[in-house]
């Protein structure tokens, strides 16, 4: 199957160790001594509509790829667990909350 990188580019990441979606696929890691494609690169996802900036990319090795298929990329590897942001307390909150 061959496949130009503007396909690649629509095509959903789906990590099957936990069914996660990751994003699509923004960018290729090339290594053009060899001509050899090392990873792909899913930009990370927004923070506040954009306006925090965004979070990291995640850069997914090439030997993860497990199927490439018709308009899904099936990836098989170890990602960093999800942490949740911490909760900010505004002063509203602050005030009302009562004590145990």
């Amino acid at each position: 199957m061959f496949c130009r990188v503007s396909e690649l580019r629509r095509k959903m990441v789906i990590n099957v160790r936990n069914g996660s979606r990751l994003g699509c696929v923004w960018d290729l890691e090339l290594d053009t001594a060899a001509a050899m494609v090392h990873a792909i690169i899913i930009r990370g996802k927004r923070r506040l509509l954009g306006l925090l900036g965004r979070e990291e990319d995640l850069v997914i090795a090439w030997s993860d790829i497990a199927v490439i298929g018709e308009d899904t990329i099936l990836v098989n590897c170890e990602l960093p667990p999800y942490q949740p942001q911490q909760k900010h307390y505004g002063l509203f909150r602050i005030l009302t909350e009562e004590d145990d």
